[in-house]
């Protein structure tokens, strides 16, 4: 059997295209035009994430392709033609049994991984690093206590970006932390809530006026990863993003000296980003 012209230019163009879209599916760091899935790991608990995702996947497909095979069945065997003289079976154990026992056991194969991965998050282990985010109206600003500076961060506007820096993502002031170390994540809100929110580390966790949150994560590979504010907060919403700069040891102490004398007298009283704000309009 020969083929169709327009069925062979299609698969042609198929093979030709999958390779090329490798790298975007890969979603390092940031997100990818046309990627499918969740971003690529970059830290144990997002290895978790990943892993569950799938497992819940796999269990919606065979679910979904059972249901789908009964419903081939019931059409087929018993519609009005092939069966014109309807079953008047109203009971069956067995049948009864097996769909009590079965989605029990499906909902705990669910929630044993589940709550396995909720005590990793939630378990703080010991901090290496202590970082404090604050959501503002509509920037971050971020304080090492135990070096005691803080500095703004503001998301970069197209005339002042590089080439190869990512639009509505950039900004002026990277959080930076080291490589392979526990980071402690403090997150409060000035004004509203916000929302901190890292995909590559799989962490989010609302910013509260008033209150104050924490999540943590090691990042495993040296790297620039993005992410964004998560709840809608005004109409700035969308351009408050969050970079994380991963270094190694000896980058990050030679980057807390310089920080130090740049944000030198900054403890986080001073209002930096409305200074930035009103010389950049």
């Amino acid at each position: 059997m020969q083929l169709p012209k327009r069925l062979i230019a299609f698969l042609a163009a198929s093979a030709a295209i999958l390779p090329a879209c490798g790298p975007a599916l890969a979603g390092y760091g940031q997100p990818t035009p046309w990627q499918l899935g969740l971003q690529q790991s970059a830290s144990p608990v997002m290895d978790e994430i990943i892993w569950f995702h799938d497992l819940l996947l796999y269990l919606i497909a065979a679910i979904s392709a059972f249901v789908l095979i009964l419903l081939a069945i019931v059409a087929v065997k018993f519609n009005a033609r092939a069966n014109p003289v309807p079953s008047r079976t109203t009971h069956n154990t067995l049948i009864e049994v097996v769909w009590t026992v079965v989605p029990v056991v499906i909902l705990v194969a669910i929630a044993v991984p589940s709550f396995r991965l909720l005590f990793h998050q939630l378990n703080m282990p010991k901090a290496d690093v202590t970082v404090k985010a604050t959501g503002k109206q509509w920037f971050w600003s971020y304080s090492y206590p135990d070096s005691k500076f803080e500095f703004d961060s503001l998301m970069l506007q197209d005339k002042e970006r590089k080439a190869d820096q990512p639009r509505l993502l950039a900004v002026d002031n990277e959080m930076v932390v080291p490589v392979n170390k526990v980071v402690h994540v403090l997150t409060t809100g000035a004004d509203v809530i916000h929302a901190f929110a890292v995909p590559s580390f799989g962490i989010k966790i609302d910013a509260v006026p008033g209150r104050i949150n924490e999540t943590w994560f090691k990042a495993t590979r040296e790297g620039l990863y993005y992410g964004q504010c998560s709840e809608l907060c005004g109409k700035d919403h969308a351009f408050m993003p969050i970079a994380v700069r991963v270094v190694s040891d000896r980058e990050y102490a030679a980057w807390l000296d310089q920080a130090k004398k740049k944000y030198a007298g900054n403890d986080g009283t001073q209002p930096l980003a409305l200074a930035d704000a009103a010389e950049r309009k």
